[in-house]
């Protein structure tokens, strides 16, 4: 007997979904299908329990680089100094990029570098920059802060073929975020497309805008209201780059995303599936080739909990896997010790590690699309592509990102559906593992460094209603 015979003898026999269905149909004893077997997204959108494999499904690639993706540290000390060490650290231990994270970023969790002229230099002291991927998080002063890194670049004599940076500028974060601008809408967008010119005449290599979604996350948004609003940031920096004549198939790859993983891998895997054919399709209605999506995905704020803190470890891994199954560029692990507050060596580390232990013993990035095909995750891609465009096109009719948050209508939406989210926790329909769910009778004391929590921003001309975050131990009302 050869191989092919011992496989033919040992083959499963052929079923088909009749077969399943009616043995289904058989367990239910008259409970109805869809109350039962189908799950629903928090925008509604169903997920079946069988789905038939999707013929000519066609791979979305990856980026061609050594590594699978870059593993980011976030750098967000009030301590420069102690932040240089704990950068110095995270390189040596295998960190391949740093998120200098700033005050008054939506993404700061109210800590964050402070926002002084000589912060780069002490932080950045050391780091071999052709090496290490640079990315600034959006926060109020990313334009000025853009200036700063040009300036200490040029003082280093980096080579600017050899550098990979994000600048990561997103007015409509931070606005969202802090509900302040410095400047009213249309002085904003007046004065961009100069800036935006003066960048490409320099030359500044990497992501000059992005598209950062994490903060509508964190306060509650839905996938496709994240998603939605995603689109409807990168269209608003097409525009910026049309206004400022820079051809968009050029302007285009200057354009980044940044977006929230959780601990539904296979939602994350499609969510960022679904980003990549959405900046697809955009660049395509506006007539030019269509270049790959530039994705920073960072394991969600929102999902962490105060009490059993490990269990955050697990929901980490989770969410990592997921972006790296999905195709994520880069990716930053939240430290499981981040609610409550500044983070320690112990917990970076563990964050630093979920990451060699994912890319270098796990391989995850083995296949390049290893969900290609799959007919759950490819129509959960399709049925998210579809909701995200119709929110896209809600915002659109809005006068746009901006002015859809300066009208309350994207607020309006995210908390609504925060507000069901909190209900469903609330009425136990929804568990937390470690918190509401096998809660531990102990809770061991949390290490953190001294800092204390800076206040949310004040100064500003044009108000919109602010967007906090929202965990999920807060929505269920446990994080006491």
């Amino acid at each position: 007997m050869n191989v092919d015979d011992l496989i033919s003898v040992s083959a499963f026999p052929a079923s088909d979904r009749s077969r399943w269905a009616a043995l289904v149909e058989k367990t239910l004893a008259g409970s109805a299908f869809d109350d039962v077997m189908v799950g629903r997204t928090d925008d509604g959108l169903r997920i079946q329990p069988l789905e038939p494999r999707r013929a000519g499904a066609v791979p979305l690639p990856r980026r061609k680089a050594a590594l699978p993706w870059t593993i980011v540290q976030r750098c967000d000390d009030i301590d420069p100094a102690r932040a240089n060490r704990q950068a110095l650290e995270d390189v040596a231990g295998g960190a391949t990029g740093l998120a200098l994270v700033f005050e008054g970023a939506p993404n700061a969790f109210r800590y964050g570098l402070p926002d002084q002229p000589d912060t780069l230099e002490r932080v950045l002291d050391g780091i071999p920059l052709d090496k290490v991927h640079v990315r600034i998080d959006p926060h109020p002063s990313s334009r000025a802060m853009a200036d700063r890194l040009v300036a200490f670049l040029t003082a280093r004599r980096a080579d600017p073929a050899k550098l990979s940076v994000s600048f990561g500028i997103d007015s409509a974060a931070t606005f969202a975020a802090t509900g302040r601008l410095r400047m009213s809408i249309e002085a904003l967008q007046a004065s961009m497309p100069q800036s935006l010119a003066h960048f490409f005449a320099m030359g500044v290599p990497g992501i000059l805008l992005e598209a950062d979604g994490r903060v509508f996350h964190n306060a509650g948004a839905t996938e496709a209201q994240e998603l939605g609003a995603m689109l409807a940031g990168a269209v608003a920096h097409l525009r910026l780059f049309e206004e400022a004549r820079q051809a968009l198939v050029y302007a285009a790859p200057h354009i980044g995303f940044a977006i929230s993983v959780d601990q539904d891998q296979f939602l994350s895997i499609a969510k960022i599936r679904a980003l990549r054919l959405l900046w697809q399709k955009a660049q395509e209605v506006v007539s030019i080739k269509p270049s790959r999506a530039m994705i920073h995905a960072e394991t969600t704020y929102r999902m962490t909990t105060l009490r059993d803190p490990e269990t955050n470890i697990l929901r980490a891994t989770l969410a990592a896997f997921a972006a790296g199954a999905g195709g994520a560029d880069s990716i930053s692990v939240l430290p499981h010790t981040v609610a409550h507050g500044l983070p320690e060596a112990f917990a970076r580390r563990v964050a630093r590690n979920t990451h060699l232990v994912l890319a270098s013993e796990s391989h995850v990035d083995f296949v390049i699309d290893p969900v290609a095909g799959s007919g759950s995750i490819e129509a959960l891609t399709d049925a998210l592509c579809e909701a995200a465009w119709a929110e896209f096109q809600r915002i659109e009719k809005e006068g746009g990102l901006l002015r859809s948050l300066a009208g309350g209508h994207l607020q309006t939406r995210i908390l609504a559906a925060r507000d069901r989210r909190a209900a469903e926790y609330r009425a136990g329909k929804r568990a937390i593992i470690g918190t509401t769910l096998f809660p531990a009778k102990i809770e061991l004391p949390v290490e953190t460094l001294p800092a204390s929590p800076r206040p949310l921003p004040t100064d500003g001309t044009v108000f919109c209603q602010r967007l906090d975050l929202a965990r999920i131990d807060e929505l269920a009302g446990t994080d006491a």
